[in-house]
């Protein structure tokens, strides 16, 4: 993730911690242990066409247990993992979603929560709240007919929206999820509005990974030129909100281009805020798949991220998540914790790997076949990958666009 209001606004949130070593009040050192996601069901009462668990109404037979599951809890906390992200399918159709948080946050873990938010009444998010669900996360794709159009029923639009004034009312943290594509690149300035009428103060912008059923969605990703638009424009409101006295944190996510087309354009008209950008960005270190991010399937398989579901690194039933997340004797584990001399194409070319450590592998795989090879989603161009970083702020007057007042 990159935060886009820490870049532009030097304002610190909760989730810098683990991004940049930098709390809400105070320094602390980022965390070396993953972040994990758990897919804890296949279940799901929606059909979303860019589902990358391919969900369907049928829960798995063979799904972990409770017992199971709490083994997994205990083991991530004694590897200090700093969150467990409860996925699905759709989370809220498990019945002991509230045991687990619960027992996740006693144990020291930080349980958050990805929904689609159309399942969660009154009763369910003050549930939520009591069992110490840190956040909640509600995935929506549009406004309400392309929302609904996307999620394969008619009404997920308004469902979700309740769900997340639920959660928001009952004093949880609450964001929106919007998975950016050709059918709902339209809709952003509406969502963006949107989250400043329900005062919802966390926006996560999802660019597009192909896997799962969002493998057919390829060829319906954005632009290159569409992309940079749409980023100038988060830009934009970022700051605008900021300097509005609207407090809303702005995240990008899938995609650490991001973090250096902000940094070329801050080079340009900040280069005093570009220069702590970078310093950021160099501590983030880019994509994190497999090294501080890591999913665990339904089964119990164990994942670079929720989107390499097509290759496992053993199973949580046979040996501790802890064990195989450091056993560098599988290739592709050992690889992505030290990938970049491996890189080729136009990220091996790149000089700005310690920004986004290549993008993003399953990308690369799904386009090129080879883990390696380009990210087919950057869309930073030749000239810009080349670009002396160090210099580049250095040599630029600066007018002080791309940032809040002050900075």
């Amino acid at each position: 993730m990159i935060s886009l209001t820490k870049m532009l606004c030097d304002v610190a949130t909760s989730g810098d911690a683990l991004r940049y070593g930098i709390a809400e009040k105070g320094e602390s050192q980022p965390t070396g242990t993953p972040v994990v996601v758990w897919n804890m069901s296949r279940r799901c009462n929606l059909r979303c066409v860019h589902c990358y668990a391919e969900a369907s109404m049928s829960a798995s037979d063979d799904e972990l247990t409770t017992d199971e599951a709490k083994a997994l809890i205990d083991d991530l906390a004694e590897m200090r993992a700093p969150v467990l992200l409860f996925s699905g399918g759709e989370p809220t159709m498990r019945p002991d979603l509230i045991e687990l948080g619960a027992y996740t946050a006693e144990t020291g873990v930080r349980p958050v929560i990805s929904t689609n938010g159309t399942l969660i009444d009154v009763e369910m998010a003050g549930k939520i709240k009591d069992a110490g669900f840190q956040y909640v996360g509600v995935s929506i794709d549009g406004l309400r007919e392309t929302n609904d159009r996307f999620r394969g029923k008619r009404g997920a639009f308004d469902a979700a929206l309740d769900g997340l004034r639920n959660c928001r009312d009952a004093g949880l943290k609450v964001g929106i999820r919007f998975t950016v594509n050709k059918r709902n690149y339209d809709d952003l300035p509406g969502i963006l509005d949107l989250l400043e009428e329900e005062k919802i103060p966390r926006f996560c912008l999802y660019h597009l990974v192909y896997a799962g059923r969002g493998s057919e969605l390829a060829n319906e990703d954005l632009a290159h030129v569409e992309t940079r638009a749409m980023m100038d424009m988060l830009f934009e409101r970022t700051v605008d909100f900021h300097e509005r006295g609207i407090e809303l944190e702005m995240l990008t996510v899938d995609n650490h281009a991001d973090g250096v087309y902000l940094y070329l354009k801050l080079a340009r008209e900040n280069p005093d805020r570009a220069r702590e950008v970078l310093r950021l960005l160099r501590i983030s270190g880019g994509n994190a798949s497999g090294v501080r991010i890591g999913c665990v399937g339904v089964t119990g398989e164990v994942h670079a991220d929720q989107f390499w579901r097509h290759y496992s690194f053993g199973n949580v039933r046979r040996r501790k998540f802890s064990e195989i997340w450091y056993d560098l004797s599988d290739e592709l584990m050992a690889g992505l914790k030290d990938r970049r001399a491996l890189l080729t194409g136009k990220c091996g070319r790149c000089s700005y790997q310690d920004i986004c450590n290549g993008n993003f592998r399953v990308r690369a795989e799904a386009v090129h076949s080879d883990p390696w090879m380009e990210d087919p989603a950057c869309y930073l161009t030749e000239e810009e990958i080349v670009a002396d970083a160090e210099s580049l702020a250095d040599a630029a007057p600066g007018t002080g666009q791309y940032a809040c007042k002050g900075q």
